[in-house]
């Protein structure tokens, strides 16, 4: 059995299993029969959410200059517009339907419309994805309200679909030329990719936030400050392959988070949805607000990370003689614990930013910190570590890029008051109650 077969398997019967960015290649024979086998069901909206996981672990599936953060955001869009059509407790994100019968099936629509979005963003998988359809609604009793829900499933989410058609997002990236100034973003070792990754994102249009740069934060340190210099020898000395001065259980938290960041977050929501029995409503919702706040993240965090354009460590460290620094030295042998760097600018950090997204979204619906869970790597297959709250998960995921190696505790700081304030924004202005209504007001 492959190592993807593995994966898929383990996925569909509803386990948190993450495999991270070194993937077997899966037949359509085999996407198909797993994505059939769901012994543990679940609810429509976090099965659909493990689906789409699979789709952007799968080698290839995902295409290179799109990220996969939009593909979560429309299709959960829609599965909370066409829900929330039915339910109407909350404001409608982007489609508004008018006449819809409030007993119409919310777990129809919710199948319908995102089983939409995935057979337009992913056409390849388009048979294992009808099956899957067509057996989620198999357990729906057949009817009006059955057949209603289908329609809105349906309308809401080619409507999504049309809205976001010409968003920037299918734009060619915009070729990159490498600084020489001591500062500037180069290509980074052992690997010295040829180009960056996803130079034209902060031009695809935001999900909820005004403009990409709405949340900019301001220049990283000056490096002949003493921040920098701070900043410089903390990595220096833990984010070292086989540093000496890290310890090992921060080596192994660098390694452990070293995946798609957006991925452990969506696997933390799905478990947290499970533990708290959420109605096909409240979780049409949670997901909804997370993911489009994780696509503004990105697109947020792409507008910084090109404006600045600064150097990452393995770069800073090598090159440390040119920074007119005298408190930072070079090392010109000095690799990260995780090897090769993200092929993109240092400044603001991607995990962190997204951590405190996903941190703050999930602490505002659970309306409290505390959960008990485990989180599995996306990067070591089988390997978890436990927290108590959402708010730990984020901060060890946040400081383990200086233990990879790949970040300065600047970026991090910086990053996570800008996933704050894309998360708060999107909570203030998307998915908000109607007057007079709350959660207790859901169907279940």
């Amino acid at each position: 059995m492959s190592k993807i077969w593995s994966v898929f398997a383990i996925l569909c019967v509803g386990l948190a299993v993450l495999v991270g960015n070194s993937y077997g290649a899966a037949s359509n024979d085999e996407h198909q029969e797993v994505l059939d086998s769901s012994a543990q069901p679940v609810n429509p909206v976090v099965q659909w959410n493990r689906t789409l996981l699979v789709i952007v672990r799968t080698p290839k599936a995902q295409p290179a200059t799109i990220h996969p953060t939009r593909s979560f955001a429309i299709m959960h869009a829609a599965i909370y517009d066409a829900v929330n059509a039915i339910n109407r407790t909350h404001q409608p994100y982007l489609v508004r339907l008018t006449g819809v019968s409030h007993f119409a099936s919310q777990d129809a629509a919710a199948d319908t419309a995102a089983h939409a979005v995935l057979v337009t963003l992913y056409p390849n998988f388009q048979t294992t994805l009808d099956a899957q359809l067509q057996q989620l609604l198999a357990q729906i009793p057949d009817g009006a309200n059955k057949a209603e829900g289908i329609r809105i499933g349906q309308t809401v989410a080619d409507r999504i679909l049309a809205l976001r058609s010409n968003d920037g997002s299918a734009n060619a990236p915009i070729p990159f030329i490498f600084g020489t100034a001591p500062g500037d973003y180069q290509s980074t070792p052992p690997n010295f990719p040829k180009q960056p990754q996803f130079t034209h994102w902060s031009q695809v249009t935001p999900f909820a936030l005004e403009r990409a740069n709405q949340f900019r934060p301001g220049p990283p340190p000056a490096l002949t400050s003493d921040t920098y210099s701070d900043v410089f020898n903390e990595v220096k000395s833990l984010g070292i392959a086989g540093s000496s001065t890290a310890t090992p259980d921060q080596a192994l938290t660098g390694r452990f988070w070293n995946g798609a960041i957006q991925n452990y977050w969506n696997e933390i929501a799905q478990t947290a949805a499970v533990a708290h029995n959420l109605t096909t409503a409240q979780n049409a919702r949670l997901f909804a607000q997370l993911n489009v706040a994780f696509a503004d993240d990105v697109i947020a965090f792409y507008d910084a990370k090109y404006t600045y354009n600064f150097w990452r460590p393995v770069t800073a460290i090598r090159e440390a003689a040119t920074d007119g620094n005298p408190k930072t030295l070079p090392d010109p042998n000095w690799l990260p614990e995780v090897g090769n760097t993200t092929p993109d600018p240092a400044y603001p950090g991607a995990h962190a930013v997204i951590s405190a997204s996903g941190a703050s979204v999930l602490i505002s619906f659970f309306r409290g910190n505390h959960f008990d869970f485990t989180v599995t790597s996306e990067v070591l297959p089988g390997v978890g570590r436990s927290f108590n709250s959402f708010s730990a998960a984020a901060e060890e995921a946040t400081l383990s890029r200086i233990f990879a190696g790949v970040h300065f505790r600047s970026d991090l700081t910086s990053g996570q008051r800008l996933g704050r304030q894309v998360a708060d924004f999107v909570a203030d202005n998307s998915f908000t109650p109607v007057q007079g209504r709350d959660d207790s007001d859901d169907d279940r």
